[in-house]
């Protein structure tokens, strides 16, 4: 794969890469609307896809939170059609990396020393680059050692970067009026979180030895002495991403297995830490050949304050949805009902969410659930159809819920997409067992 000896950090040089992309997406839609009279079958397909590709290619040189970006919109694959869905996904794994002079240039700057004076050995190309950093491997004193590298000028480029999004994803998640820079204020958080290695590595730290007692789940060690803000160095753990994994196995009860423990990893952060790894994608799992569960990346920590916690469970129970009056008072509590709604948006809006939270919160209305259930995936496609479509959706006065829904709901949905990977039938409460 090529490499990258640069990476554009300045506003306008950034805004002129995202122009020239839209110049090509430009392109994408004259020659659709000539296919649709020729081919009319394929015209949509191939729009998707030619779009898909050039938005990938324009961010993929950009890196940092505009690629981001991308990797977070292919976890919504019941939002976006297929063909964005795959190639952002390729933002997980597969992006140009860092040249090896640019590399050695950033260990100088901020360890003091070249890579080569740092460790015993130390590969050049690296094994992985995906949005925010790249991953070489390395020994010293007989370890094997993965050393993630934060890309130059990441975290100075954020608030630039999301200031060229806003009006894609204003118009994607049909985000109006000035409350919604709470939810952008929130990504931008997130975001300068992530590029700060020293705070990962504390993180995990910290989430790891909480864990630790989970049966069939490991995690890496952490170096201090070789890692910085910009430098984070931890074990070389062996295995196969999730998705290679769940695309390779055929043995159901070992997924299973893989399944429950990744279901009890995250109940026990959301339930008992009250802050929760809020990054699950493929990319940052790996299953070795034990069978056990790796969690590799905690770069994405959400905690979870007490009063969005009980509200926002409390909707969860089964109960929840049979008392209306308890229903309106907790969605009023999450900010779903606005003090301005009319009487009769506030009665859409109260049906509306609670046949959404009815399907959504199936899962922990019983003892066990089966993630291969294709009828429960049905009712979530339908209702991301249905909403995606709904114009008095789009005609109400301003956003609904919380900042906090962002990265919860972002949680859960990538939970539920990895478990249904796995097929895995899991115990929803097997959690308590190590409380």
């Amino acid at each position: 794969m090529k490499t990258l000896d640069y990476i554009p950090t300045g506003k306008l040089e950034r805004a002129g890469k995202l122009v020239s992309t839209g110049v090509k997406i430009g392109g994408n839609y004259i020659k659709y609307i000539g296919d649709k009279i020729t081919n009319p079958e394929q015209a949509k397909e191939n729009f998707d896809q030619n779009n898909a590709a050039d938005i990938y290619d324009g961010l993929k040189s950009l890196k940092g939170s505009a690629l981001k970006v991308a990797q977070m919109l292919s976890m919504e694959k019941n939002l976006l059609p297929s063909a964005y869905v795959d190639k952002f996904s390729l933002a997980q794994f597969s992006v140009p990396p860092l040249s090896g002079p640019l590399v050695r240039k950033t260990f100088k700057q901020y360890l003091g020393n070249y890579p080569e004076e740092i460790f015993d050995t130390f590969t050049a190309e690296s094994v992985n680059a995906a949005s925010i950093g790249q991953v070489h491997k390395a020994t010293n004193d007989g370890k094997k050692l993965a050393v993630k590298i934060q890309y130059p000028g990441v975290a100075n480029s954020i608030s630039s970067d999301l200031t060229l999004v806003k009006p894609v994803a204003t118009r994607l998640f049909n985000l109006r009026g000035k409350d919604s820079e709470k939810y952008f204020k929130e990504v931008e958080g997130k975001l300068l979180e992530e590029t700060d290695y020293a705070l990962e590595l504390e993180q995990s730290k910290e989430i790891t030895e909480a864990c630790s007692m989970i049966p069939n789940l490991k995690f890496p060690n952490y170096y201090p002495e070789f890692s910085c803000d910009k430098i984070l160095t931890m074990d070389w753990m062996e295995g196969i991403h999730l998705s290679e994994y769940t695309a390779q196995n055929n043995d159901p009860e070992q997924m299973k297995i893989v399944g429950q423990t990744l279901w009890d990893f995250y109940m026990y952060q959301m339930h008992v830490l009250k802050r929760v790894h809020a990054d699950p994608h493929p990319g940052n799992f790996l299953v070795d050949t034990s069978g056990a569960l790796v969690a590799i990346d905690f770069g994405c920590i959400k905690e979870v304050p007490e009063d969005f916690y009980v509200p926002y469970f409390e909707l969860a129970q089964k109960e929840a949805m049979k008392d209306r009056d308890f229903f309106i008072d907790k969605i009023t509590t999450l900010e779903i009902l606005r003090p301005d709604d009319s009487a009769e948006d506030r009665v859409y809006i109260t049906d509306l969410f609670h046949e959404l939270l009815g399907v959504l919160t199936f899962p922990f209305h019983n003892d066990t659930f089966d993630f291969s259930d294709e009828s429960f995936w049905s009712k979530v496609a339908l209702m991301s159809e249905r909403l995606s479509k709904d114009e008095q959706i789009r005609k109400l006065n301003g956003n609904r819920g919380s900042r906090h829904f962002l990265y919860i709901n972002r949680t859960f949905f990538g939970l539920y997409n990895l478990l249904h990977d796995l097929k895995a039938d899991i115990e929803v409460n097997n959690y308590k067992k190590f409380v």
